[in-house]
């Protein structure tokens, strides 16, 4: 792994931390984009890990691309022609949005400070957003003459539908975390000292159920974004199969049973 993420433990949580203050947290190399992929998939072979908080260190979430290499024509951007630029999107930044999303562990965005182009579609690729009171998000793409190219103008829909996720694109406007409170962007806004506090009692919330069943349902959700309801029927049958199987679904129940809190091992 690389030095762009930062990893913390706490029990079943981890912490991931972008860990670029001097840049605002923007991914600029290939290799900030492998040591997010293989990251990730190092916690998804972990199965003591129940929840993730993505969050950023300094004063930004992510400032998104870096501009100074899309102006030197380096990095994960632009390159010197156009196929090239296409296989350099797929192989970087595309990467990372779908490692984010293919991620079976829940996932929760800490938002303290600047959520940028990339930035603001990293945080719409978690599940759960919470912002700091001082951040401040922008799907500003238009604004440097580029289109979303890494993915979030499927993201940014699935969280505010089209005509929300048309505007702020379409606009490149700068809002503030109440705004993306009301735009549904975020569940909770808090205090700046409390963003980290409020994003583990969310992951607590989540990591005291069952591991396994936890993993399937988040499975569940995103397969249900793009399949129709007879498909996802079927899937739900299949991943219910495997749950009833498991030691913590007869602990659950035996718990219930005997009103007693459940123990569960992930087993």
């Amino acid at each position: 792994m690389g030095d762009f993420l930062t990893v913390e433990r706490k029990g079943r949580i981890a912490i991931l931390r972008m860990n670029k203050p001097e840049s605002m947290n923007a991914i600029g190399t290939h290799e900030d984009c492998e040591d997010i992929c293989a990251t990730l998939q190092a916690l998804q072979d972990d199965r003591s890990v129940s929840c993730l908080i993505l969050t950023g260190s300094g004063k930004a979430f992510s400032a998104g691309g870096n501009l100074k290499s899309m102006q030197n024509r380096q990095g994960i951007g632009v390159l010197d022609q156009p196929d090239s630029t296409r296989s350099n999107y797929r192989r970087g930044v595309q990467r990372v949005a779908r490692a984010l999303l293919d991620v079976e562990i829940p996932a929760i965005a800490a938002v303290n400070g600047h959520a940028v182009g990339l930035g603001a579609d990293l945080a719409c690729l978690c599940d759960i957003r919470i912002a700091a009171k001082s951040a401040l998000f922008a799907c500003s793409f238009i604004k440097v003459g580029i289109v979303p190219g890494d993915g979030g103008a499927w993201a940014l829909q699935q969280v505010l539908g089209y005509a929300k996720a048309a505007e702020l694109f379409f606009t490149g406007d700068r809002f503030d975390a109440d705004t993306a409170k009301e735009l549904g962007l975020v569940s909770q806004v808090v205090e700046d000292d409390q963003l980290m506090d409020a994003a583990i009692a969310m992951a607590e919330r989540i990591v005291c159920n069952p591991p396994r069943a936890l993993r399937l349902t988040k499975r569940l959700l995103r397969e249900a974004q793009h399949s129709r309801m007879s498909d996802i029927l079927e899937l739900s049958a299949a991943y219910q199969a495997i749950v009833h199987e498991t030691a913590d679904n007869r602990e659950a129940i035996n718990a219930f049973v005997e009103k007693r809190p459940p123990v569960f091992t992930g087993e």
